[in-house]
């Protein structure tokens, strides 16, 4: 972080001006947290600029609203980057987070054996190979080594190694990890090739991404020398040094980096496997983890993970926010601290965010006399703030809808902090300020007959929604 930056990104948009443009890099290639780097508002003349650091080439991810295009950047260099004519409104078309659009940047002045040319290249080799020879290569049948064989020649004559060495690893461990994968290689084979007294290579995300792949679902399900009930009580008692011992078991873990490395790995896994884990014993063993592990590579990789699952439990603090009403008035989250707030994210003009939206005018009155420690806010986000003023000022269906209603402002980083990828949604706020369910339930499933801040005097058996939703 106190790096001076030898990055620079300068480009120049077509219709982007004033819209913010942010530069994203993941953390590290197992939690791929994403970690923002830079970014800039885009100028009246349509031009931008951002700065970066890095002492070996990595991944980066330009993003705008909700688009985005990812790259390899190298260090020193400079990149000018060209954005022609986009339609920004695709969002309001299709749902994008189901199926994305890049952003087609074009970049001048790139040498031809640049790095992500190169890449291109290569990718085109295998991709187009592999799909006319799906037949030989398919996972669901015997897949022909021969075939496999000829890619590898093919690679080696159209796209051969050149002097930059991320891409020569990227050409390895993607030949590697498809050989792997089509079982061409075992995991011990494969282990002894590209892993076995040799460094791991945390710098180089081609190779951590081999790694990981190699590793993938060995040790969380169990394996031929510990079963995942045995791992899932270790778990649960915090035994990790026993865990840590047992892996030496196993005569590719013998190594005590690579063990220490499958074993983070493997509980990175177990925290979404709830069947066998329970998700609080696992946050505990990478806390002892990082806390006891000599490699500070490890050290890095746990915090990652931990900030990560952090921001997926209940008890993380979503961000505030300040939004205008429909009179242009600028609200904010923190005025309705200490109270139950029941946040709605709409689109006025799709039919099922108004019928949610009665739903909620069908309850308001009495829920409002009944409990004065709850609001309701919808967040409109459409583009154009006349559209939610219409709807409120103009039209008699939103002359029921008498609670707040904010628009979003073109606050795109807020839905991607509260996780909004579709319409409507729905969060549930306690008066602490944290989320009350993972997924808080619609107003028409019947989640306001009984309603958690509603105080009750039986057992609560007559509800549809217990508490443990």
């Amino acid at each position: 972080m106190g790096q001076q930056p030898n990055i620079t990104l300068k480009g120049t948009t077509t219709n982007a001006a004033g819209k913010t443009i942010a530069l994203y890099k993941y953390s590290d290639a197992l939690s791929q947290r994403e970690v923002l780097v830079d970014d800039d508002v885009i100028d009246e003349d349509n031009q931008f600029v951002l700065k970066a650091y890095a002492n070996y080439p990595m991944l980066i991810f330009v993003q705008i609203e909700n688009y985005s295009q990812s790259f390899i950047v190298e260090p020193g260099r400079t990149y000018e980057m060209f954005l022609p004519e986009f339609d920004w409104n695709l969002d309001e078309k299709r749902n994008i987070h189901l199926a994305p659009e890049a952003l087609p940047f074009q970049f001048t002045n790139l040498p031809k054996d640049e790095v992500n040319l190169s890449i291109l290249r290569f990718d085109e080799v295998v991709d187009s190979f592999m799909y006319v020879n799906r037949i030989h290569l398919d996972f669901m049948f015997w897949p022909d080594k021969a075939y496999f064989d000829t890619l590898l020649m093919e690679v080696e004559r159209l796209v051969p190694d050149t002097k930059n060495d991320y891409f020569n690893r990227y050409k390895t461990f993607r030949l590697a990890t498809i050989r792997y994968q089509l079982g061409f290689s075992g995991r011990k084979k494969t282990y002894d090739l590209y892993v076995r007294e040799q460094p791991i290579r945390y710098y180089d995300e081609n190779y951590m991404q081999f790694f990981f792949s190699l590793f993938q679902q060995y040790l969380s399900n169990g394996n031929r020398y510990l079963k995942v009930r045995e791992i899932a009580e270790m778990v649960d008692r915090g035994a990790l040094d026993h865990l840590l011992d047992s892996l030496g078991l196993d005569p590719l873990l013998k190594n005590e980096q690579v063990r220490e490395l499958v074993a983070l790995q493997a509980l990175f896994e177990a925290f979404y496997n709830g069947f066998y884990y329970k998700p609080d014993k696992v946050v505990y063993m990478l806390e002892q983890l990082k806390e006891k592990t000599k490699f500070q590579e490890h050290k890095l990789l746990c915090e990652n993970i931990l900030n990560k699952f952090s921001e997926a439990t209940l008890e993380y603090h979503l961000p505030t926010f300040r939004l205008p009403d429909v009179d242009k008035n600028m609200v904010s989250l923190e005025d309705f601290a200490g109270k139950w707030v029941y946040l709605s994210f709409v689109r006025v003009g799709e039919p099922s965010c108004i019928g949610e939206m009665d739903a909620i005018a069908h309850f308001y009155d009495t829920i409002c006399a009944q409990d004065s420690n709850v609001v309701f806010i919808t967040i409109d986000c459409d583009r154009e703030f006349p559209k939610m003023y219409h709807l409120l000022r103009n039209n008699k269906r939103g002359s029921r809808y008498h609670w707040t209603w904010l628009h979003f402002d073109g606050n795109y980083s807020l839905l991607e902090h509260y996780g909004v990828v579709s319409f409507p949604s729905f969060i549930l706020l306690n008066p602490q300020g944290n989320r009350k369910y993972n997924v808080t339930p619609a107003p028409s499933s019947g989640f306001l007959l009984f309603p958690p801040w509603r105080k009750r005097d039986n057992d609560g058996k007559d509800q549809f929604f217990l508490e443990k939703y």
